[in-house]
């Protein structure tokens, strides 16, 4: 039988939860509109969307899909954020592609592209984990989280009030090489692209303290780490980084398996962070992931699968929830994306 055919049934009898509306509203900080994260919504009647956000009690989205290209955060800000402004936040992105041709003069060029987007609506700055990764410069160099050259774009961002969302690291399995030993073989076999094994790429830790070096140098810009600051395997090292930068908070989108399978500690840590945590999903609008989410942060169920899929995405184990305190869900749900976000 090839492990791709297992399919084991477990005999643990556990009691299910089903959360089908929050305790409190939440606010999603963390998704996506567009193919191919967000279910292609630019495409579907806004009242459908709409319809399913209020089903899923989720009160404010923020669409990240902007930081594809400016093309794409103007269709997106007429789409959803001028049709239903209460509703939606459009974050704006960096064309890094434009350093090659314009050398020395792109720093200050991406910072007042940066003044444009806020103009033009976008509340945010999105990063995706090219940089770092495959970023290069006008002379073919890999670009370092941390490059010196480009604090114009975070200084700006700062000045602006734009919080900066960044994701410049995956799961740090998808660093090491893909053997026998690898917790996620069989994620990166049905996606290959999504290997980052040093070398080529930079060690999973160099990318990671460059990113700490980048937040703490920038102290009055707002940056917003996601997928648990991209370290959801080490919440020590998190807690680290938070303690050590003020101005740093993090989401929690599609960490579910990570969070849940160290639940004791993943509990503790909510509590002692409740106010730097942010909700976000960054599974499009799916109400069953929606719930699946609810049901982790509110319910002590255990050993569940953390995805809708019949077997686990991101790793065959499953997790157990959270049953997070009242006064924290608040916060996680909404209270703290309000406020790091300025949301009325």
């Amino acid at each position: 039988m090839k492990l791709e055919d297992f399919r084991p049934r477990s005999k643990l009898v556990t009691k299910t939860t089903l959360v089908e509306r929050p305790r409190f509203p939440v606010v999603d900080a963390h998704n996506h509109l567009a193919e191919p994260f967000g279910g292609g919504w630019d495409k579907k009647p806004l009242r459908q969307l709409l319809d399913l956000l209020d089903e899923a009690c989720v009160t404010h989205y923020v669409d990240l899909d902007g930081g594809w290209g400016e093309d794409l955060l103007y269709q997106h800000l007429d789409l959803f954020k001028a049709r239903a402004p209460e509703r939606f936040q459009i974050f704006g992105g960096v064309d890094w592609n434009r350093w090659k041709e314009m050398g020395n003069r792109f720093p200050e060029w991406a910072a007042g592209r940066l003044k444009v987007q806020k103009e033009a609506g976008a509340q945010g700055l999105k990063i995706w984990k090219p940089f770092g990764l495959q970023v290069r410069d006008d002379l073919d160099r890999l670009v370092k989280v941390d490059d010196a050259r480009l604090s114009p774009i975070w200084e700006t961002a700062g000045e602006l009030g734009l919080p900066v969302l960044i994701h410049i690291a995956d799961p740090v399995a998808f660093f090491d090489p893909i053997d026998e030993t690898n917790e996620r073989w069989e994620e990166l076999g049905a996606h290959p692209d999504w290997a980052f094994t040093s070398p080529p790429f930079p060690p999973f830790m160099q990318i990671m303290n460059a990113f700490k070096n980048l937040v703490r140098r920038h102290s009055k810009t707002v940056f917003i780490g996601a997928h648990v600051g991209c370290y959801g395997e080490n919440l020590g090292w998190v807690a680290q980084m938070l303690e050590s930068c003020p101005n740093y908070y993090i989401d929690i989108s599609a960490r579910l398996g990570e969070l849940g399978r160290q639940p004791y500690r993943a509990r503790k840590f909510f509590i002692q962070y409740q106010d730097r945590i942010l909700f976000g999903s960054d599974m499009g609008p799916d109400l069953d992931a929606y719930r699946l989410y609810y049901r982790f942060l509110e319910s002590d169920d255990e050993y569940f699968n953390y995805n809708t899929s019949e077997v686990p995405l991101q790793g065959r184990w499953y997790v157990s929830g959270l049953y997070l305190p009242d006064d924290v869900l608040k916060k996680v749900y909404s209270e703290n994306a309000r406020r790091v976000l300025k949301m009325e």
